[in-house]
């Protein structure tokens, strides 16, 4: 987790960026199913999920950008809070989820992994969760400073980047309505993850 997050910062591709992330959240699947525990497992499961939702949306996201701009770059990137700003606001909702924010799905993984490391006494555990999840902001802010506190391109007319079009905008969105709607509302998708991990135990003892 903490080494491909580390990886991920350095990176100035944003696909890269976001594909070393992947392998940071698939370290926290692998951590839940770990423990051997109720809570463990619920949130590795529900993770599983979690992670498929923020992580499309972003992509999706990036995807709006390389289509109008052909950017794939951070320093490519100039301004598109300005330019593009239903797309950047997508890619920040998405963003926000993968560090872990309050009410969005990354936190409710997240805190199932951090639970589950107190009940076996694992503090040191508890806290690389913890530590993984400070460095998303790090490279997850690179992208936001450079959209929104940066100047855009000058370029006007037939050339000026413009906002990606609705039917990229829609499918892009309903997911990240969804990361903050199962992030507030937990009943369906970490319910089930829990009667999957109780079931699993069974299966095992």
């Amino acid at each position: 987790m903490v080494t491909a997050s580390l990886v991920a910062i350095f990176q100035n591709n944003i696909k890269r960026m976001l594909a070393y992330s992947s392998v940071a959240q698939i370290g926290y699947m692998v951590l839940g199913i770990s423990f051997a525990s109720v809570n463990g497992l619920t949130g590795g499961i529900v993770h599983l999920f979690n992670h498929g939702l923020m992580k499309c949306a972003l992509f999706l996201a990036l995807g709006c950008i390389v289509y109008r701009c052909g950017a794939v770059h951070i320093d490519e990137m100039r301004g598109l809070g300005r330019t593009m700003p239903w797309t950047m606001a997508a890619f920040v909702g998405g963003g926000l989820s993968l560090i872990g924010v309050p009410m969005t799905v990354g936190f409710v993984s997240k805190w199932y992994l951090v639970v589950a490391a107190l009940e076996r006494g694992f503090w040191p555990v508890a806290a690389v969760v913890l530590f993984s999840s400070l460095l998303a902001v790090v490279y997850i802010w690179r992208v936001v400073e450079v959209a929104y506190f940066e100047a855009p391109s000058a370029v006007e007319g037939e050339g000026a980047v413009r906002e990606a079009p609705l039917s990229m905008l829609v499918p892009v969105w309903a997911l990240v309505v969804a990361i903050f709607y199962f992030g507030i509302t937990t009943e369906l998708t970490a319910g089930i993850a829990r009667q999957a991990a109780e079931s699993l135990l069974k299966v095992a003892s």
